[in-house]
């Protein structure tokens, strides 16, 4: 209890110095935490994605067209439940800084697909009848005052005209993990228009997402339908959605993997501030180090003396850093709410920086109590220091 009693008193000797010192240990951890949240939030879809939904594109790019004769065939085959497919529409709404996924879906069998979109069995009926009809989500529809009933003119940029669609219902996500920012609506819309305008381009779909009723069968389900379209003009790219998702993500690779090194180096600065605080102050306490050892403090006492001083710096630097990044989170979170629709702290990250905060306590404190374990007392009362 006297060794952890002089602890506390040794961190009062320079209130000036502690303090500069956890400030710093809290900031360090704070962008620890930050920029590992966005490496985290960048990877949300991919978490996000269920484990039984496959994907088919066209195998020469994801930006050409499936087409709508696919949709019978994919079903038929051996272990596919549910079927859905989308078109990516993308188009302006209110500005082009106004930025959300705005896609055409197959009304009657998105819900099934995507049952993490939760809304009313009225929403899906209604959804299904109404030629214009979209919904959307509740991020959404709070960001932007969306009620429904209210209607959402678009203005196409892939597929140009004016177009105003009807807000038949807004869903929520199942859990936080659910996105929230999506706008789908009816197919058959996006359809007509086109076999009137461009009717090249219709009885298209951009993508095909369906189910499958048994994990362990998608390789098989998946190798089936590019087999199906193997000599077809339109040849398929059939994989999990997690590897949809992590297709897009991989374009940003440089990036992540910069984000992920300046995070790491972010602990390495954390070490040298808090290392060069122990350094110091144990320098001034050589002499008293020797005392202690003359009148019967083992190496063990010496080590909890030191180590333990540093620990708690980096503990309560540690406590702040986290405590400052939940509001701040919580704000970047809001403003870009459009880019990542899953902005929060994941419990790893957490555990990621309570360990390195533990961890930076205990390395910076190596030195220090090497030095003073090891020294002779004659040496350490001859130290002028």
């Amino acid at each position: 209890m006297q060794i952890i009693k002089l602890v506390f008193k040794n961190l009062k000797r320079h209130l000036l110095r502690l303090f500069l010192t956890i400030i710093g240990v809290a900031i360090a951890v704070l962008a620890f935490t930050l920029l590992k949240t966005v490496v985290t939030a960048w990877y949300a879809g991919v978490d996000a994605a269920a484990n039984n939904r496959v994907v088919s594109t066209h195998a020469v790019s994801f930006i050409f067209p499936l087409p709508l004769t696919y949709r019978e065939q994919i079903a038929r085959v051996e272990g596919v439940d549910k079927v859905c497919y989308f078109n990516w529409f993308q188009g302006v709404y209110k500005d082009k800084n106004q930025f959300f996924p705005r896609m055409a879906t197959d009304p009657e069998t998105f819900f099934d697909v995507y049952p993490e979109c939760i809304t009313t069995p009225e929403v899906k009926e209604k959804f299904i009848r109404t030629r214009n009809g979209c919904v959307i989500g509740a991020k959404l529809a709070k960001e932007y005052n969306l009620k429904v009933g209210d209607k959402m003119p678009v203005t196409g940029d892939i597929y140009p005209g004016d177009w105003e669609f009807e807000i038949v219902g807004i869903y929520k996500g199942r859990d936080k993990k659910s996105d929230e920012t999506w706008m789908v609506f009816n197919w058959n819309y996006l359809n007509e228009q086109i076999r009137a305008t461009q009717p090249s381009r219709a009885e298209h779909v951009g993508w095909y997402t369906f189910t499958v009723n048994k994990i362990d069968k998608i390789p098989q389900v998946s190798k089936q339908i590019d087999e199906l379209f193997k000599n077809s003009e339109a040849r398929t790219k059939t994989e999990t959605e997690a590897a949809f998702n992590q297709g897009f993500i991989s374009m940003s690779g440089a990036i992540l993997a910069a984000l992920e090194f300046v995070s790491y180096v972010i602990v390495g600065i954390l070490l040298l501030v808090l290392g060069n605080t122990m350094v110091m102050s144990a320098r001034e306490r050589i002499r008293e180090y020797a005392v202690l050892k003359t009148i019967g403090f083992t190496s063990s006492h010496l080590t909890i003396l030191i180590m333990g001083e540093s620990i708690i710096i980096s503990i309560v630097g540690g406590a702040i850093g986290i405590a400052l990044t939940y509001p701040l989170v919580a704000g970047i979170g809001e403003a870009l709410a459009r880019i990542f629709p899953i902005f929060n702290i994941a419990p790893s990250t957490l555990i990621f920086a309570i360990f390195f905060s533990l961890f930076a306590g205990v390395v910076a404190s190596a030195f220090p109590v090497y030095r003073a374990t090891k020294m002779s007392i004659v040496d350490g009362l001859r130290h002028i220091g």
